[in-house]
């Protein structure tokens, strides 16, 4: 079971490598949420891969790409789609919008308005959109690969905790090093690597592979571990919000999926501890007068991985 799992991933890891130089990591991060069938929010500056790295992994699985550009006068029918009167049959049709695609790439998502939003957020909840009263169910995959600048915030639109929760990750690909950089202008020579390549991975295995991620065992003293950790951000000085049920449950099922890609049929506590800061600090809120003194949530979950004890005394 896991072997497959761990097959499956190592084809994908392999051929976005192709493009995407030195973000290995970044690159096992999707794979998790798409086997969780969860989303990933990347807050990072502008031109370090964001975009290529999600044509990269629709190529690589050969499953339809969508790029949306929010912009404040972006309306939710942009997102899913619009009913159009054709006077040859006289009826309307529904005319499917990027929220149809396979992996859904949502930039810089905090430009949008809240009404916007909402409609995306049904999207990434239900897997499915209403339009004109009709519900309509989306495609599996779908993986809503959400972005944001953390350094421009005029005329943004933040989004509220409650959505921010449905992101089952967030990350940051970050600078290169300098060898890895010289790296991707050798690569970048005539012509970009983006446009040769070449689907390596079934699309349509990824729901039962899911199915199998479940199967990963998880010992009762690193669920435990999963419980203690989660609780503790929610009676920390420092935060007015600690993570919800659905961090616990991102937690879990989030290590099942990194341990299936390692090729283990049970998690590890180290698999616990390196995803908790891709599932929880985003799901957390800073006091004021904290934040003023410079603490964020991604400082007090790493204190939180120190402290908090794989298994009470």
């Amino acid at each position: 079971m896991s072997d497959q799992v761990q097959a499956f991933a190592q084809r994908i890891v392999e051929n976005v490598r192709r493009v995407i130089v030195g973000k290995q990591e970044a690159v096992e991060l999707l794979l998790v949420a798409l086997l969780c069938e969860g989303h990933v929010l990347i807050e990072d500056v502008p031109g370090v891969g964001k975009t290529m790295l999600a044509r990269a992994l629709a190529i690589s699985l050969g499953v339809t790409f969508k790029r949306l550009q929010c912009t404040p006068d972006l309306l939710p029918n942009d997102i899913t789609g619009v009913s159009v009167f054709n006077q040859q049959t006289r009826q309307f049709e529904f005319i499917p919008g990027p929220a149809f695609a396979n992996v859904l790439l949502a930039d810089e998502i905090n430009r949008a308005t809240p009404r916007t939003q909402s409609a995306l957020l049904e999207a990434m909840a239900e897997r499915q959109v209403t339009v004109d009263g009709v519900t309509r169910p989306l495609g599996r995959p779908f993986l809503v690969l959400a972005t944001q600048n953390p350094i421009e915030y005029e005329g943004t639109f933040p989004l509220p905790e409650a959505q921010l929760d449905r992101f089952l990750l967030k990350l940051s690909l970050g600078y290169l090093e300098p060898a890895q950089e010289e790296e991707m202008l050798v690569h970048l020579r005539r012509r970009h690597p983006i446009e040769t390549l070449q689907p390596v991975a079934d699309a349509t295995e990824l729901p039962a592979l899911a199915e199998q991620v479940w199967d990963v065992h998880v010992d009762d003293t690193v669920r435990g571990y999963i419980v203690r950790l989660v609780q503790a951000t929610r009676w920390h000085p420092d935060l007015a919000l600690g993570a919800s049920p659905r961090g616990s449950l991102g937690l879990y099922r989030a290590s099942q999926a990194l341990a299936a890609l390692r090729g283990r049929r049970y998690v590890l506590p180290d698999d616990v501890k390196q995803l908790a800061p891709a599932v929880l600090p985003h799901r957390c809120l800073v006091r004021p007068e904290s934040s003023l003194r410079g603490r964020t949530a991604s400082a007090v979950v790493a204190e939180l991985l120190q402290e908090v004890p794989l298994q009470l005394e």
